[in-house]
């Protein structure tokens, strides 16, 4: 089933703007969520077909979202695409073991972005 509907979960109004413009400018549907309990309710509620979580956030942290979502019955076949400024190797090896189906270090790469989601069954 082609990506049509993204959630945008990311507590920067400046990153939310740029991925949603990048995003709806491409033809997909977008929601967005300033942090990972808004996004795990909001998943919940929209079912998207993507969603892409940024870590650095207040309460509820990207990782934990993930770990959320990716081990829920009604959200675990959404896949996650992990967008954050923790561009360690540590990070990355972590946010995949979360559930994160990628994993991509901000500033993310619009060309980049827009590939991995083609490429998603």
């Amino acid at each position: 089933m082609p990506i049509k509907k993204i959630l945008v979960i990311d507590d920067s109004p400046t990153e939310r703007f740029f991925v949603v413009d990048l995003l709806t400018k491409k033809g997909y549907q977008t929601i967005t969520a300033e942090n990972g309990e808004e996004g795990i309710a909001k998943a919940k509620a929209e079912k998207p077909d993507l969603i892409l979580m940024d870590v650095v956030m207040p309460g509820l942290n990207g990782y934990q979202a993930t770990r959320t979502l990716t081990r829920d019955d009604d959200t675990k076949n959404i896949p996650v695409i992990i967008c954050t400024t923790k561009g360690q190797e540590t990070d990355k090896i972590w946010g995949l073991r979360q559930g994160a189906l990628d994993y991509m270090v901000k500033p993310i790469n619009a060309e980049e972005l827009l590939q991995k989601i083609a490429a998603l069954p």
